[in-house]
């Protein structure tokens, strides 16, 4: 488990300090023992709290590309990142780590947002393009890992916790009453809302991109409708699944292997 945090401002001659991402990466300690690691330039600060996993040695965030344009932090794990890693050296792209993270950045360059459409994983991220002044934050397909965002006016602060976004604007804390009757009712916040009104959650399978100010959020998965596939027997179903199973072993050990080398 690690953490992210974050904050984008795109008014003009705003700075984000060090010390402010530092206070929302310290919010979320318990996600991320083992390292912290912080970025700001101008308007824009990504912070990370790391779990190290992958790249033990070497992954550290956040994670840039060649010319450094374009920055992320990361929190999760890409399961297919040895297969999408191995085709972007074909395409070029040069890597200064072993990590999945990296693999993002430059997949990124290649495909823009619909990048997600490749990831294979749980997943969590905040990718800041500096050419196109624009934040990209996406969430997997299921919502394994947790995105919160809030806007404030031309600000965007994010963490995989509220607690990261309240640490540096605790004026966020106003109790949204809908919100509270949905637990009541549900016994859980569905999202997009969150116990404050002020703060959201990002839904599973959906992205972010917030540029100008402005905030688009769009959905880029969703499940399969019922009757989509045609229906199998149930050895067909044992056989898919063993199958599954051993590319996903087979993926495992190379990952492994890649470490040890």
């Amino acid at each position: 488990m690690c953490g992210i945090a974050g904050i984008v401002n795109t008014a003009a001659g705003q700075r984000i300090e060090f010390a402010t991402i530092h206070r929302m990466c310290q919010a979320i300690l318990h996600r991320g023992p083992d390292e912290e690691g912080i970025f700001v330039k101008d308007g824009i600060g990504l912070g990370m709290r790391r779990l190290s996993i992958i790249d033990l040695a070497g992954g550290q965030q956040p994670v840039f590309n060649e010319d450094r344009t374009a920055w992320i932090v990361f929190n999760g794990e890409i399961y297919n990142f040895p297969e999408l890693r191995e085709d972007l050296l074909k395409r070029g792209h040069r890597f200064s780590t072993h990590s999945d993270t990296e693999t993002i950045v430059h997949l990124y360059e290649e495909m823009g947002p619909d990048c997600v459409n490749k990831l294979r994983g749980m997943f969590a991220f905040a990718l800041y393009d500096e050419r196109r002044q624009k934040l990209l934050m996406a969430r997997d397909r299921l919502g394994k890992k947790p995105l919160h965002y809030a806007l404030q006016g031309q600000r965007l602060l994010f963490g995989s916790e509220i607690k990261a976004i309240l640490a540096v604007a605790p004026e966020l804390a106003t109790v949204n009453h809908e919100a509270l009757l949905q637990y009541m009712y549900f016994g859980y916040v569905p999202d997009p809302l969150t116990a404050f009104t002020a703060i959201q959650k990002l839904p599973a399978g959906h992205l972010l991109e917030f540029e100008k100010g402005k905030i688009n959020v769009r959905q880029y998965w969703d499940l399969p409708q019922y009757g989509t596939h045609p229906p199998r027997s149930e050895e067909e179903c044992l056989q898919e699944m063993e199958h599954r199973f051993f590319i996903l072993s087979h993926r495992r050990r190379l990952t492994r292997c890649q470490l040890l080398s």
